[in-house]
């Protein structure tokens, strides 16, 4: 009877004494990877929070260095445009040359206004492509004959050649300035934009209506004087 007793008492306790421990386990295992997923978790969404801002940051700085870009490049074309007026032998181009530098003193005040909206200082930056651009011209002048059609065609393109540079300029600036939310600075970017079109086509308009011929028929002129000098000789 003794025997038996003690044997079912072993078969009592021995279970109670296995099966605890397992449990415990078990929830133990389950419950770390959720709590180091959470961890690995926040960081992802505080970085992505982070960079929109950053971009803006350097597209805003960006667009400020290229507004103190053509700001310079502005002011260096109202030193320019004089000599080319100067120059030109056509009394319609010469008043081309006119006219755009009023209207490039006016875009100069609109690049202030525009600054002044960034809430920045009118600040201009060396422009190397605008400086290229007044050298070539400039080279022209001293290489073409004074009072000829052949000078006039050759500052047109010259002048052509600035106004495609302020184009490219001026549009890119614009839709910089609607991305940044700057409408009113994208409105004054616009006006500047439409009046360097403008201005691009008046110069051709001038140099197919009567340069170009005039200055093809300079050519024939040199060719005939030539010929009568070579039957003298």
């Amino acid at each position: 009877m003794k025997t038996a007793k003690k044997a079912a008492a072993k078969k009592s306790k021995t279970p109670a004494k296995k099966s605890a421990p397992r449990k415990a386990a078990t929830a133990t295992k389950r419950a770390m990877p959720k709590k180091v997923a959470a961890k690995k978790a926040a960081p992802k969404k505080s970085a992505s929070r982070m960079q929109p801002m950053d971009d803006q940051s350097m597209l805003r700085e960006f667009f400020i260095d290229s507004l103190k870009d053509i700001y310079w490049a502005e002011k260096h074309l109202t030193k320019a445009l004089p000599k080319m007026q100067k120059a030109a032998t056509s009394e319609e181009l010469k008043t081309a040359f006119e006219e755009h530098l009023a209207q490039t003193e006016e875009q100069i005040q609109r690049l202030e206004q525009v600054f002044e909206i960034m809430g920045e200082p009118a600040k201009a930056k060396k422009c190397d492509a605008m400086e290229g651009l007044t050298k070539e011209a400039q080279s022209i002048i001293e290489e073409t004959e004074k009072g000829t059609a052949t000078r006039d065609v050759a500052l047109i393109m010259a002048a052509q050649k600035v106004e495609h540079y302020e184009i490219a300029t001026y549009g890119g600036l614009a839709q910089l300035a609607g991305t940044l939310g700057l409408e009113d600075a994208k409105e004054l970017l616009g006006m500047t934009l439409q009046e360097e079109k403008d201005t691009d086509e008046n110069l051709t308009a001038i140099a197919e209506n009567d340069i170009n011929i005039q200055a093809a028929e300079e050519d024939e002129e040199d060719e005939d004087s030539d010929d009568e000098e070579d039957e003298e000789m």
